[in-house]
């Protein structure tokens, strides 16, 4: 008997819906998976006979063929060990309806016992799944509110292979699982491990960072040991605006995808934050591998990635980060396929000033030898620099500031002109797929960043002096934008634009141009 079930596989962030197309005749007794499957699903045989033998049901003792189509594309893993088996059990006519099976995409890991183990990738294979009009989706009950994000798709959640013989054969059909996304988002609070509050003094840095996260611009902080880089950098998260919907679904895709759903349960609802190790590898950060993964700056995406230590980082490694910095996007190519994953993040970075750390500090000497400052500056590249918007000095802070009792400002109030200010440049850019001013194209940067004559003698002057790029050109404007924007102010003013002006201090030809 001949019988198809349906399955998915991913490609990237996205799903492709597969066809499973089970043949069982007399014509030999050998099993055979043909369809490009790699080891993982020709091994899913074993896996299936012992599952259907411990329900006391029997596998075919003459040919059966299993194909996976499209034929073309590389299957892999074992989430695909469900499907074979009921058009294994369908095809020897051991389910009673086996005409409803081709209404449903079907996935989950089996056990040798029957029970079913989650699998990556719920999220998207439930949105294709609604796409291409499947009646609904059986799979692992762990991964079963991640699938029902998908709203108006029915998903069922199953424990064992022989709840989803159950549902094909009409004995018992479970309610379909139910998410509150609603609910999910208000539930998230304004609740943070990290507050501004906690920062003495530091004022300037403050407002650097939240004009950082008003415009969703790139920075990095340099200063001496001690004076509060990571500290700063951790609190960034508390001043973002919370995720839209779009957002979060995005976002957690990419970590369906990952496998880094914690405890499966369904939408990520706040901003990623990672922080990578400086001895991270060129795919644990831009993504890639024999099957290829998401890395650290597509996990970051719509979120903040901390690279702490900077120069400590191999220079390859940040190098493929600049492509991906422009086009908020990684490709990873191999020989028959290429695969596309969302690396819309904002960069936070710290660095001290050179090995020693006290290079340029108002209070100590640097000990370090005659080049070694230069020759660890050079470690981050020029053309990287330049695509980082808001180059910030942080000094220490003196005693009288640490110990004052005073409260400062606390990370809800910033948050709330950082919402503002991201309400001005969504109804700015409300007809594009622009969600802050980080993001302008160099047309729309002409169309919405007029200068006063002032201004634009201003930003002369200072491109000759500190011999700026014509990138750091359109930052400055971006970041001056960003500026108005927390005004209020319907035009760029002098005043705005000398503030972006001196957020480029550290700029490679100035600051790090001697010794």
């Amino acid at each position: 008997m001949y019988v198809k079930t349906f399955g998915s596989a991913l490609n990237g962030v996205e799903a492709i819906t597969l066809t499973i197309e089970v043949d069982v005749n007399n014509q030999g007794k050998h099993y055979y998976i043909v369809g490009l499957p790699d080891n993982a699903v020709k091994e899913s045989l074993q896996r299936v006979e012992s599952a259907i033998k411990s329900l006391d049901l029997y596998m075919p003792r003459t040919k059966l063929v299993i194909n996976l189509a499209p034929a073309d594309i590389k299957k892999s893993g074992t989430a695909l060990d469900l499907p074979i088996a009921i058009g294994t059990l369908a095809a020897t006519e051991q389910i009673k309806q086996p005409e409803e099976i081709a209404h449903y995409v079907i996935m989950g890991e089996l056990s040798l016992d029957g029970e079913l183990r989650p699998i990556h990738g719920a999220l998207p294979m439930a949105l294709q799944a609604q796409k291409e009009g499947f009646a609904g989706m059986i799979i692992t009950e762990e991964n079963a509110s991640e699938a029902a994000l998908v709203e108006g798709f029915p998903v069922y959640g199953v424990k064992h292979l022989q709840e989803v013989i159950d549902f094909f054969s009409g004995r018992q059909k479970p309610q379909p699982v139910t998410v509150d996304i609603k609910a999910a988002f208000e539930e998230k609070g304004d609740f943070y491990d990290f507050d501004f509050a906690d920062v003495k003094g530091q004022e300037n840095i403050k407002r650097a960072l939240e004009v950082a996260a008003a415009g969703g611009h790139n920075v990095i902080l340099i200063g001496p040991p001690g004076a509060g880089k990571t500290m700063l950098a951790k609190r960034i998260p508390s001043i973002l605006p919370p995720l839209s919907l779009k957002e979060a679904l995005e976002t957690t895709k990419i970590y369906s995808v990952s496998g880094k759903l914690t405890n499966h349960s369904g939408l990520i609802t706040r901003r990623p934050f990672r922080n990578p190790h400086h001895s991270i590898s060129n795919a644990g950060l831009v993504g890639g591998g024999g099957h290829p993964q998401p890395g650290e700056i597509s996990l970051a995406h719509n979120g903040v990635l901390f690279l702490d230590e900077l120069p400590e980082f191999q220079r390859t490694v940040l190098e493929v980060m600049r492509q991906p910095m422009e086009e908020r996007k990684v490709t990873i190519s191999r020989a028959k396929s290429t695969i596309e994953f969302p690396a819309g993040f904002m960069l936070i970075a710290s660095m001290n000033p050179c090995p020693c750390g006290f290079f340029n500090h108002p209070e100590k000497e640097c000990s370090c030898i005659q080049g070694a400052v230069q020759k660890y500056l050079n470690k981050v590249s020029g053309p990287l620099l330049d695509r980082i918007d808001l180059h910030v000095e942080v000094t220490p802070v003196p005693f009288q500031e640490l110990s004052k009792d005073h409260i400062t400002e606390k990370s809800k109030t910033i948050r709330e002109r950082v919402i503002s200010a991201r309400e001005i440049q969504k109804e700015r850019f409300h007809k594009t797929d622009i969600y802050c001013n980080a993001q302008m194209s160099h047309k729309q940067l002409n169309k919405v960043c007029h200068l006063p004559e002032e201004g634009r003698k201003l930003l002369k002057t200072s491109m000759d002096k500190l011999n700026l790029s014509a990138r750091a050109y359109d930052r400055i404007l971006k970041v001056s934008r960003t500026i108005a924007d927390l005004d209020n102010a319907e035009n760029i003013e002098i005043e705005h634009l000398a503030e972006a002006i001196q957020y480029r201090s550290l700029d490679r030809e100035t600051w790090f141009g001697s010794e």
